[in-house]
């Protein structure tokens, strides 16, 4: 099995919509930052990845057939290099309505540095997890707390998508796009089922317990 979408978008882009529908277009599983919570082995190798260090993703992406949302995102150029055949996605919208949503749900849940309820409810303490999150969102934006430094690191990733990527193999998508889009790109039909939409900033909260007690 070879990847057949190659995610370069970044989180609280419509990625987790987009797992779903990949998966009901290709018929295999995508590569989502989810993944990487049922995968202990995984944090490490992306943490690698980030700091520069060679990674056999041929065998990493062996039994999926797309990835999309961080960490992939951030390593979209290495990953599109060794599946040539695979379209290159790239997840957008305005950087506004993206800071809003990143800085409330995937900044905030996915600080390593932060405070954790005193409850002990929300997500439970990962070592391995934070390291990763800690490379990832740094290479992303050193600054990445900053609001105009995030954004503008934001819409540089996507001007570097565009500017790296034939455009006979870029498939650009906005939330709100659905399925028209991506069957274009991948030659596919379109379903005759509603494109999905999950993973709202409410209901990201809910999940990570940022609004528990």
């Amino acid at each position: 099995m070879a990847l057949r979408v190659v995610g370069a978008g970044l989180g609280r882009t419509g990625t987790h919509s987009l797992k779903l529908a990949l998966e009901t277009l290709l018929g295999g599983t995508c590569y989502h930052m989810m993944e990487v919570f049922g995968r202990p082995d995984d944090p490490p190798v992306w943490q690698a990845a980030f700091e520069g260090q060679p990674t056999d993703w041929n065998a990493f992406f062996a039994d999926f057939t797309a990835t999309v949302d961080w960490p992939s995102g951030g390593l979209w150029q290495p990953i599109a290099d060794a599946f040539p055949d695979a379209a290159v996605l790239l997840s957008e919208r305005d950087a506004d309505s993206w800071w809003k949503s990143a800085s409330q749900t995937i900044f905030e849940a996915g600080d390593p540095d932060r405070e954790r309820p005193a409850d002990g409810s929300g997500m439970p303490p990962n070592p391995a997890w934070e390291d990763m999150t800690r490379v990832m969102l740094a290479e992303f934006c050193p600054d990445w707390r900053n609001q105009d430094a995030a954004k503008a690191a934001f819409l540089a990733h996507n001007d570097a998508v565009r500017a790296a990527v034939d455009p006979a193999r870029l498939i650009e998508w906005h939330p709100g796009d659905g399925w028209d889009p991506l069957c274009a790109g991948l030659g596919l039909e379109v379903p005759d089922t509603p494109y999905p939409h999950v993973n709202t900033t409410a209901e990201f909260r809910t999940m990570s317990g940022l609004d528990a007690g």
